[in-house]
């Protein structure tokens, strides 16, 4: 599909199904973007109502929020993206129809300086590779501090944040612009064991067991949870999760000399000499 945008690709088969914008490939069907509402929702301290995902990808986490049987507002800057629900997901009609979805196409960081509505969970999925031109205003501390103002009181911030760039001197930038927006913030290896979820609130994210988490889903939330694994039960999954956990201190140590992600510095928008170095360094 071509639309005012960009030229959007869905090609290929069961999990080898792709998604490309403009020749770039955006997301595949995985587990981990199903993380990105399930875990989020199931560590708060009260019963979330709406749910924001900025990014809409192959709407696997726009679909795994509407298992929740919340308020959903999926908000993407390519037309054709959502239209292509239908390849990825089977139930797609049902889900754009539901009375508790909504998609907007708009520039994620402009929709939230525009609109009033507030939210439980806003979940972020920015598009890859992370030195993407104007990526960094999904990043940027200025952009959490738009953020904050849309999430509820002990409302979570979900930021997704891929490990497969080689720099962690990107990664500690993204990780100082959080940490230094947000009283509290958690730091979970993905369930396929690359990439990051940080979780990030001004209240005490509640420190759960597997069980406790699991007890949290509705019947509907547990099927699209285990759909694709890796474990069999909300159990085993929130157990690998759990179990993979650390102080997201660590990621800010790995490059201590790097600057804050700012909109006016953005860190990954200039990356070629750290590219060049790292491709030098480990051949």
């Amino acid at each position: 599909m071509r639309d005012s945008t960009a030229t959007v690709i869905a090609a290929g088969t069961g999990f080898s199904r792709v998604l490309l914008v403009n020749g770039v490939g955006i997301t595949t069907l995985t587990p981990t973007t199903k993380v990105m509402a399930h875990l989020p929702l199931a560590l708060m301290d009260h019963r979330p109502d709406n749910v924001l995902v900025i990014c809409f990808g192959m709407g696997t986490t726009f679909r795994s929020a509407l298992s929740w049987g919340v308020h959903v507002t999926a908000v993407d800057l390519v037309p054709s993206v959502p239209k292509l629900l239908w390849y990825y997901h089977a139930d797609a009609p049902e889900l754009l129809h539901s009375p508790l979805a909504h998609v907007v196409i708009d520039d994620g960081r402009r929709y939230l300086d525009r609109t009033s509505d507030k939210f439980d969970l806003i979940t972020i999925d920015p598009p890859p590779p992370l030195s993407a031109a104007g990526s960094s205003l999904l990043y940027s501390r200025e952009f959490y501090t738009v953020a904050k103002k849309h999430l509820k009181p002990h409302g979570i911030l979900e930021q997704w944040l891929p490990s497969y760039s080689g720099d962690p001197f990107l990664r500690s930038s993204i990780a100082q612009a959080i940490k230094l927006s947000f009283t509290h913030v958690r730091a979970f290896r993905s369930i396929e064991g690359w990439g990051v979820h940080l979780m990030a609130s001004d209240w005490p994210i509640p420190e759960r067991t597997s069980q406790d988490l699991a007890g949290k889903l509705s019947a509907n939330a547990t099927r699209d949870f285990i759909e694709w694994g890796p474990a069999t039960t909300p159990v085993g999954q929130f157990d690998i999760l759990l179990n993979n956990e650390f102080n997201v201190d660590n990621i800010v140590a790995a490059s201590s000399l790097a600057p804050v992600m700012r909109d006016d510095r953005p860190t990954n928008e200039y990356f070629a000499v750290r590219y060049l170095r790292y491709l030098f360094t480990h051949q």
